[in-house]
């Protein structure tokens, strides 16, 4: 690690932090990324779709190398009451074409895959460490303080989530209302790729992705999502948090019934639950963001409420790396 500081140092390495990482060091700076994680992606969470366009325009072609899984060729949206459903069912090879193609992604494979090419370009990454503070001085962030060390940079890129202490330190935001953020919990169901192919009926290295409505949130602000991986399916729940604490079920409970649902329950049978996980959703859109700009400081992705949920549509990757390279020029 430089004795003498950075040009610019990176908190988090999420696609937001680490696409920034990445251009910067494209440039020749001097670059440092801290991750809490034990490594890149450890404890990065999303449904499981990434819209290629940001990214194409960073690393062209990027999808012919990257871990992605399945491209996004068919769409379902359904309408869900306890026990029946209707949906919408839309299926075009347009949805992959380029610009408009998207892919299912598995963070703890993306997310370090991402960070190699940050690598490549010379950005120091260092995983395992928690920043806990920033150095300030007369007003402006000249580093970041982990445990006992201080690291100072000229900037400071704070990609640390939508729970970020250290925005709230640098005086850019508050806390957030319950309104203004969701609680979402994932399930990795482990299928045969052949089984996967048949039930959602796509070919191989084709995927669809399902949003549901109504049943899966209790009737409440949110919903529920299905992603078809290569040989796996993400499947979860989203609640926004106001109005989770109105009703009688926890979030557990509500994935549970959502998994026995008549019309959920035949598309994962038989499957191996191989990972769990819960993550905040940013969802108070305008409302939400905080100061993005200060001085010495940028912030990034989840941490400045980079996130569209609309039930229907759900974005956040593509915008966290827009936001990255926004941040890097």
């Amino acid at each position: 690690m430089s004795n003498e500081g950075f040009d610019v140092i990176v908190v988090g390495a999420g696609v937001a932090g680490t696409v920034a990482a990445y251009l910067l060091g494209r440039e020749g700076l001097q670059v440092l990324l801290i991750e809490r994680g034990n490594y890149s992606g450890s404890k990065n969470m999303t449904g499981g779709r990434i819209y290629s366009h940001s990214l194409e325009k960073i690393m062209p072609d990027f999808a012919q190398e990257a871990p992605i899984e399945r491209k996004i060729t068919r769409e379902k949206v359904f309408m869900m009451t306890e026990k029946s459903s209707i949906g919408l069912d839309f299926q075009s090879s347009l949805l992959g074409a380029q610009g408009s193609d998207s892919y299912s992604v598995l963070r703890g494979v993306f997310d370090q895959w991402l960070a190699e090419k940050a690598e490549e370009v010379g950005v120091e990454i260092i995983t395992g460490i928690c920043v806990d503070d920033l150095i300030i001085r007369q007003g402006k962030v000249c580093g970041v303080i982990a445990g006992t060390d201080q690291i100072e940079s000229g900037i400071t890129i704070l990609a640390d989530g939508i729970n970020s202490l250290l925005a709230q330190k640098a005086g850019l935001r508050e806390e957030f209302k319950p309104n203004q953020v969701a609680v979402g919990v994932k399930e990795l169901i482990e299928l045969p790729g052949e089984l996967i192919q048949e039930r959602f009926q796509c070919d191989e290295n084709e995927g669809t992705a399902c949003m549901f409505a109504g049943f899966p949130s209790d009737g409440r602000v949110g919903g529920g999502f299905l992603y078809t991986n290569k040989e796996s399916i993400s499947l979860g729940v989203v609640c926004t948090l106001s109005d989770l604490v109105k009703g009688q079920k926890a979030i557990p409970q509500l994935m549970e019934d959502f998994k026995m649902h008549p019309s959920v329950a035949p598309l994962i049978r038989g499957g191996r639950l191989v990972e769990y996980s819960g993550h905040l959703v940013p969802e108070g859109g305008v409302e939400m963001m905080p100061k993005i700009i200060g001085d010495g400081v940028l912030v990034v992705g989840d941490a400045a409420g980079f996130c569209v949920n609309l039930g229907y549509a759900v974005r956040g990757m593509d915008f966290a790396i827009a936001s990255g390279e926004c941040a890097a020029h």
